[in-house]
């Protein structure tokens, strides 16, 4: 069987694979990427990108940053829309400065590509992963099949970031993981139309028809969401009734009509919790989707593959140079800090927001007492602000 060697194997060929190999390769240490997909396929996947302040500065720093300063809309704040009445949320002002961009994660993708090609990274594509072997030993390798062969990547650490259903999980033993899940009875519905926003930043509705986002892809394109039943069937939602259900949670008689125009993309998007425990295994590490799953209100997904593997490369980059694998045993620890934050804060907006079907009245009060505290406190303000820009990296 061919075999192929580098110093760290990557699976996946997401933000977090390929952030990981380019920040490895600024210093000094080898990776290869394997993909199953295309390119093509890779760079067109559809993916919201709300980036936090601290994702915008790890792609600025690593050189990769310069099209999404030039093409993507920064946002100082958000606005918390309640039965039509709008409260803005100054996310700069309350957070010393911090901020989030607007920054579909196909434009990350092809960012990284191009960086990854340009400076003659390896990335493998249509390559399936087919096995993670050997990762509890000093040489674990993968298995996979490129061009109709089945070769073998050896490599010193194996990285997986490979999504929900990739191998890399599933290789380690189901006595040494721990499942933590929750479902959602919401879902949302997500259409993509060539008109402008109704505002310049986004709009989180809590109505009593139900959530809604108002978000966008540039100044003339919206991308916009209506909270509907996981179970519901896309036939029953005619583009007329789209545009009726986000016109009356936004709450246009509040002078903000929605310009309508044409739906080029409808999708029905469930929502779940997802944490695997540990994060790591012998020599194979997790990161991005492979090891957690959150639902979208709260914009982490993409953040947190970013702050996986921006803790696992300085990890790695200490193994090499200076012997030191302090980093890479608490890799998991240090991941998961932030991962159950996040998924705290994303179970939060979600329940905060969206309007259960079983909540009894007493429920619904409780609710709307929540965000009223919100948009009266400014302790519960600038909470609500730290955690939807980003905390800090330790580093």
């Amino acid at each position: 069987m061919p075999g192929m060697r580098t110093q760290v194997g990557i699976v996946g060929a997401g933000p977090a694979g390929l952030l990981l190999s380019h920040l490895l390769a600024l210093n000094g240490i080898a990776s290869v990427v394997l993909e199953a997909r295309s390119r093509a396929y890779v760079e067109e996947r559809i993916r919201a990108g709300v980036l936090e302040q601290g994702t915008i500065d790890t792609l600025d720093e690593a050189g990769v940053g310069a099209r999404m300063r030039r093409e993507g809309l920064l946002h100082h704040g958000i606005e918390l829309c309640v039965n039509g009445r709008g409260h803005r949320i100054d996310l700069t002002g309350l957070t010393g400065g911090r901020a989030v961009m607007v920054y579909a994660q196909q434009e990350v993708v092809k960012d990284l590509i191009a960086a990854r090609l340009v400076a003659d990274g390896t990335i493998l594509f249509e390559a399936e992963a087919l096995a993670v072997e050997d990762h509890c030993a000093d040489r674990p390798r993968i298995r996979y099949r490129h061009a109709g062969q089945e070769q073998t990547l050896n490599c010193d650490f194996v990285a997986g970031c490979d999504g929900t259903h990739g191998v890399a999980r599933s290789a380690i033993p189901p006595d040494a993981l721990t499942v933590f899940e929750r479902s959602y009875p919401y879902a949302w519905l997500g259409i993509l139309s060539p008109s402008p926003p109704p505002a310049d930043e986004l709009i989180y509705a809590h109505h009593e028809r139900g959530f809604a986002l108002y978000s966008m892809r540039s100044p003339s394109v919206s991308r916009l969401y209506v909270q509907c039943a996981p179970d519901d069937d896309l036939a029953a939602w005619p583009d007329e009734r789209i545009w009726d259900e986000l016109e009356a949670r936004l709450g246009s008689e509040a002078g903000r009509p929605l310009q309508r125009g044409e739906v080029q993309q409808k999708a029905i998007t469930p929502m779940r919790s997802f944490v695997a425990e540990p994060m790591q295994h012998g020599r194979l590490f997790l990161a991005g989707d492979s090891a957690h799953i959150v639902p979208p209100t709260g914009a982490k997904g993409l953040n947190l593959a970013v702050a996986d593997v921006r803790l696992l490369s300085r990890a790695l980059e200490a193994f090499y140079r200076h012997n030191d694998s302090t980093r890479l045993e608490r890799y998991s620890a240090d991941a998961l800090w932030r991962v159950w934050r996040a998924q705290h804060f994303s179970w939060w907006m979600t329940t905060a927001l969206h309007r259960s079907d079983d909540a009894s009245g007493f429920d619904r009060r409780l609710q709307l007492s929540q965000l009223d505290y919100i948009i009266r406190s400014s302790a519960a303000v600038t909470s609500l602000a730290e955690n939807y820009t980003g905390l800090p990296f330790a580093d």
